[in-house]
C-alpha cells in the first residue's frame, strides 16, 4: 500500500508523515512532560489502543511502555489484547475490574439509588482510568489517550474514561487514517480491521451510531455527506458533546466587577 493514501475526494493524508511526526511529538512531550517516565496505556484489543501502543514503542523503545489489559470479569476477545502486547513485546498487566465494579453497584444500590443503565455502561471505563493513573504513579508513569477525532467528534467516549489521559497522540487522526498509520507501524492486520465495538453495549460502534465511520470520516475531512438525515444526526451529536472536549467549565470571579442588580 502506498504511503499516501487518498480516501476522500480532494483530501490527501500521507501516514508515513503523520506517523513521523506523531513519533516525534510523543518523544518531545515525554522530554518536557516526563523525562524518563514510562507510558501507561489501557490495552484493549482494539484498532486505537494497539496503534498508540505501537506508536509509543516506535518514539519511546519497549521498555518504557506499560500495557494494563482490564477486563470486567470475562471479556470475550481479550486475546486481541494478548496478541498485541505479546507482538510489541511491552511488560504488561492484567487487572480485572470486576470485584470494583460490583462492589461499587452494590454499594449505590445500598445507598437508594436506582442507578441507571448509562451510568451502568460508563462505571467500567471510569473505573480502568482510576487503575491506569493508580498503575502510572506506582510506575512512574504517564497515562495516553487513545481516543481519535471521529470519536471525538460525536462523543463516542465515556467522560473522565476512555476521554481522559496525560497526552493524547491521535486525537486529529481519523478511524482510515489511523488505520493506515497502524499498517507502517505492522500491526497485525486482525487488530486494525477489527469492527469498532465499545465492549459495553454489545453493539458495534456503527450500529449505535447509525453511521458508518466511512461517511463519518468523509464528512469530517471533506464536509460532504449525501443522506440529510445522517448529517443532522452527525451535526446533533457534535454540538451535544463539545463540552467532552473542554476541561471543566468554571466561574471566573472578578471582584472589581459591580453586582448587575446595583
Amino acid at each position: 500500500m502506498s504511503n499516501e493514501m487518498k480516501d476522500f475526494r480532494g483530501y490527501e493524508f500521507d501516514a508515513a508523515h503523520a506517523k513521523d511526526a506523531t513519533v516525534q511529538w510523543i518523544r518531545d512531550w515525554f522530554e518536557v512532560n516526563g523525562p524518563g517516565c514510562n507510558a501507561i496505556i489501557g490495552i484493549s484489543g482494539g484498532k486505537d489502543s494497539s496503534i498508540v501502543a505501537a506508536l509509543l514503542v516506535e518514539a519511546l523503545g519497549k521498555d518504557r511502555v506499560v500495557g494494563v489489559l482490564m477486563p470486567n470479569g470475562e471479556q470475550a476477545d481479550i486475546d486481541m489484547a494478548k496478541l498485541l502486547v505479546n507482538h510489541l513485546g511491552i511488560e504488561h498487566y492484567v487487572v480485572n475490574i470486576k470485584g470494583a465494579y460490583d462492589a461499587l453497584i452494590e454499594q449505590i444500590g445500598s445507598a437508594g439509588i436506582e442507578i441507571q443503565n448509562d451510568s451502568i455502561i460508563n462505571l467500567p471505563p471510569r473505573l480502568r482510568m482510576s487503575t491506569l493513573y493508580a498503575v502510572g504513579q506506582s510506575r512512574n508513569g504517564r497515562v495516553a489517550n487513545t481516543c481519535n477525532l471521529s470519536e471525538d467528534w460525536v462523543g463516542y467516549s465515556t467522560r473522565y474514561g476512555d476521554s481522559v489521559g496525560d497526552f493524547s497522540p491521535v486525537s486529529c487522526f481519523t478511524t482510515a487514517e489511523i488505520r493506515a498509520i497502524g499498517r507502517l507501524l505492522g500491526v497485525p492486520s486482525v487488530l486494525i480491521e477489527k469492527v469498532p465495538s465499545d465492549g459495553l453495549s454489545g453493539m458495534s460502534d456503527e450500529d449505535k451510531l447509525g453511521f458508518t465511520y466511512e461517511v463519518l470520516d468523509h464528512y469530517i475531512r471533506t464536509g460532504e455527506i449525501e443522506d440529510a438525515a445522517t448529517k443532522a444526526r452527525i451535526d446533533w451529536l457534535h454540538r451535544r458533546n463539545l463540552f467532552k472536549l473542554r476541561f471543566m467549565d468554571c466561574f471566573k470571579y472578578d471582584r472589581l466587577s459591580t453586582k448587575a442588580d446595583e
